[in-house]
């Protein structure tokens, strides 16, 4: 059972190892895997919005390349362009056309802002607050044309961007730059609107280096950014170019807000650079999974597998291996029970030939030549009675021994009533059991039934003991018979004499005598402990009788 346990414990190690290798493989695979289908997802959007920041900055270049900067101060100059801007089916959001006027230019171009219908037709601040262009001595740039001309549109021309904390530089830069120049992100349209970027392109007049003008288009920000993909791996944020601890991010709804990040937030797991307007921009990108903790579900499902498998294995091996154990200690048990079933009954032909030996020779003894019949037939009844009674009492044991005081009872001894047992209470082996009851039998069986000299019946005294330490100790029986003398006793059969005298002392190898004392029948025993009891036997008898195991 032990080595049993031990293959099974051995069995259910390599499983657990092999478990836990194959949970450990799976968590480095699946990270790996992760980590690739994340970079490459990340790389395509970069691409992408590279593409799309390249065409809108291409469209840029086309309509500065298209446009005509006007000999005299006009509000429709994008009426020819109108065409050319919508055939590249972009998604700007204005366009518009912002010309550098110089102060005597000023009042021209409101006349020409009120003919052309706009709502607001008078040069004023980029916060719509009034200007005195009488006060104003340097170029200026105004808007003066818009598309889509709309309700929120219409109010923008007239507006000067000089002072504007964005745009005014932009346009400087711009000119500067001889190419489209892009803006920081800003509200479009009005203060609370959208945030996006306004792409600047400068008109210079051939002959001249000063730009006349910028053609503008505004972006929002979230369709530069491809925010609006529900099923990417990852979320994108736009790290804001004034300051790297604030980023803008859209949500659900692609309205782009700016977080500040706090410390302890986490950082992007992925930042890409893009260029637009001749400037870089960081994109950072944070996983909306997380790879390790998916990991760790993915590796520990393999692993419950792994060990469900073990445990399975173990169980199937645990319980073919119990059942050829139980089928081999089964076979085993029932070789015992044939060895022992044979012992046994060689056993038991031994007690019956001796049984019957002794029974054979109560007979031939018992009906001898000559004796009287009805005397013989009492006689030999009565000691097959008493051999009988002792195997009964020797199976009740199992043959283990009888207790001594179990030889004295009525039903085999004649005038029990009479005797009076005194010693203590052993038990004796088989044999000295079959020699003690007949012993017995025959010491009660010719005691005196008449009256005795007194008018009494004789009083029967039985005495054992034993004395001595082990293994010497000496078994002493005496049985006395009072109020009865030579002449009142029955006189001892042959066969009562020779048991008395040689059968019973030998049988348990000790000594015995009989007298007669002035007032009692006087029988003594002597033997060895050790064969009264007969530990051998009563050892051998264990064996055959104990269970099996």
């Amino acid at each position: 059972m032990v080595r049993l346990g031990f293959i099974i414990g051995f069995i259910a190690l390599i499983g657990v190892l092999l478990s836990g290798l194959a949970a450990y493989r799976v968590h480095d695979q699946e990270l790996a895997l992760d980590g690739i289908a994340l970079a490459r997802a990340i790389d395509v959007h970069a691409s992408l919005v590279q593409d799309r920041l390249t065409e809108r900055e291409l469209l840029a270049r086309v309509a500065s390349g298209l446009f005509r900067a006007p000999s005299v101060v006009k509000a429709n100059m994008l009426q020819p362009l109108r065409s050319a801007i919508y055939a590249f089916k972009t998604d700007f959001v204005v366009a518009s056309w912002i010309a550098r006027l110089k102060p005597g230019d000023l009042p021209v171009a409101q006349a020409e802002l009120k003919s052309a219908g706009f709502t607001s037709p008078t040069i004023r601040d980029f916060d719509d607050k009034p200007l005195d262009i009488k006060t104003i001595n340097k170029p200026i740039d105004v808007l003066m044309d818009v598309e889509p001309r709309n309700s929120d549109t219409l109010g923008a021309p007239g507006r000067a961007y000089d002072r504007h904390s964005v745009i005014g530089p932009m346009l400087v830069q711009a000119a500067a730059a001889g190419k489209p120049l892009a803006s920081d992100p800003i509200p479009l349209l009005r203060q609370n609107g959208p945030i996006g970027i306004v792409l600047a392109s400068a008109i210079v007049p051939e002959g001249s280096t000063e730009p006349a003008g910028f053609v503008t288009f505004s972006y929002e920000l979230a369709p530069l950014m491809l925010t609006n993909d529900d099923r990417s791996l990852f979320a994108v944020v736009l790290k804001d170019p004034d300051d790297v601890s604030d980023e803008y991010v859209a949500n659900e709804q692609g309205v782009v807000t700016l977080r500040p990040l706090k410390q302890g937030d986490p950082l992007p797991s992925v930042v890409r650079t893009v260029t637009f307007g001749g400037r870089d921009w960081s994109l950072g990108y944070y996983a909306k999974n997380n790879a390790a903790q998916r990991a760790q579900q993915t590796a520990m499902i393999v692993a419950a597998i792994g060990l469900a498998l073990t445990g399975i294995v173990c169980g199937l091996f645990g319980y073919v291996a119990y059942n050829n154990l139980r089928l081999s200690r089964e076979i085993q048990v029932r070789i015992g029970f044939e060895r022992r079933l044979t012992a046994v009954i060689d056993e038991l032909n031994h007690r019956v030939k001796n049984i019957l030996a002794v029974i054979q020779s109560i007979v031939t003894r018992t009906l001898r030549h000559g004796s009287d019949m009805d005397v013989s037939r009492e006689l030999l009844i009565g000691r097959i009675h008493a051999m009988s009674n002792v195997v009964t009492l020797l199976s009740e044991s199992q043959w283990q021994g009888v207790k001594l005081r179990g030889l004295f009872e009525s039903r085999a001894i004649p005038h029990a009533d009479r005797i009076v047992v005194n010693g203590p209470d052993i038990s004796v082996s088989a044999r000295a059991a079959q020699s003690l009851s007949l012993l017995f039998f025959e010491l009660a069986s010719h005691s005196d039934e008449g009256l005795s000299l007194v008018g009494k019946h004789p009083h029967i005294v039985a005495n054992w003991e034993v004395t001595g330490e082990e293994p010497d100790e000496i078994f002493h029986f005496r049985w006395e018979e009072f109020n009865t003398s030579s002449a009142t006793r029955r006189e001892d059969s042959d066969f009562g004499l020779i048991l008395l005298d040689r059968v019973a002392p030998e049988a348990m190898g000790g000594t015995a005598k009989r007298y007669f004392t002035d007032v009692s029948y006087v029988y003594e025993l002597t033997a060895p402990m050790v064969t009264v009891v007969d530990m051998t036997e009563r050892d051998r008898t264990g064996e055959i009788s104990a269970p099996l195991r």
